[in-house]
């Protein structure tokens, strides 16, 4: 071996998106949030998450009450609406939906009033936070969740700016029974080298319970596919992660 043979970084191979096996976190439903404008361009999203390797997608359209006024009842009618052209299309790919909530004022008064929320796998809950505004009264908002049977899941942790290199605090929410969802475009860079670190760190300590793509479009399938053999994608493999407990 020459000396700067030695040197030279190591070429991994692309990480087997099939160990996941299913996305619970995409917005593939046509033009009820800001994700997919179309019906082509979810099934050529579906397409393409299938010859990557997943066999389920779970889609989770926003609900945010002064923007996407989504409900339970239209978003099923959307994965209707996706499922059967998807079959049309010959796609074998597992299709079902979610959503993604956002803890603003309504949220806890839904949960108050018993209203019925979309979740996925074992009454698992995706909510997201606001990305620059820390969120108060959460410890409320995890009773409520928790004492109506729900589990909740934090969507991408990463990237909300105030944990920015606290990723500790990801471990605290854990043991207060929240699971921790991961971008994976986030491992590229895709976000900023800021919340590239905080990914890894998250990695690094085992603190993670879910990955998904949080796909709007097509790019954001491009950009994973090209970033496979990055060294924390394969890191992945030393995580019991959440996914592929997902029937």
């Amino acid at each position: 071996m020459g000396f700067f043979d030695r040197f030279k970084k190591k070429v991994l191979p692309p990480f087997d998106l099939a160990l996941i096996g299913v996305d619970m976190h995409s917005h593939l439903i046509p033009a009820i949030d800001d994700g997919s404008k179309s019906m082509e361009q979810t099934l050529v999203m579906l397409a393409k998450f299938e010859s990557m390797g997943f066999r389920k997608v779970i889609t989770t359209p926003h609900i945010i009450s002064d923007t996407y006024k989504n409900t339970p009842e239209n978003i099923l009618s959307g994965l209707n609406a996706v499922r059967e052209a998807a079959t049309n299309l010959g796609l074998t790919i597992e299709i079902e939906a979610a959503a993604e909530y956002y803890y603003d004022e309504t949220l806890l008064q839904k949960l108050k009033n018993g209203e019925e929320l979309l979740t996925f796998g074992d009454k698992m809950l995706l909510f997201e936070f606001s990305f620059h505004s820390e969120p108060v009264r959460t410890e409320e908002l995890f009773f409520e969740l928790k004492t109506r049977g729900y589990k909740p899941v934090l969507a991408h942790f990463e990237r909300y700016l105030y944990y920015l290199g606290k990723p500790e605090i990801a471990n605290s929410l854990r043991e207060n029974g929240v699971l921790i969802q991961l971008n994976l475009n986030s491992l590229s860079g895709h976000y900023g080298p800021e919340i590239k670190k905080q990914a890894e760190a998250l990695i690094d300590n085992g603190w993670v319970d879910f990955v998904g793509t949080d796909c709007h479009r097509i790019e954001h399938l491009m950009l994973l596919e090209s970033n496979l053999n990055n060294a924390y994608m394969h890191k992945l493999e030393s995580i019991t992660l959440q996914n592929q407990f997902l029937s």
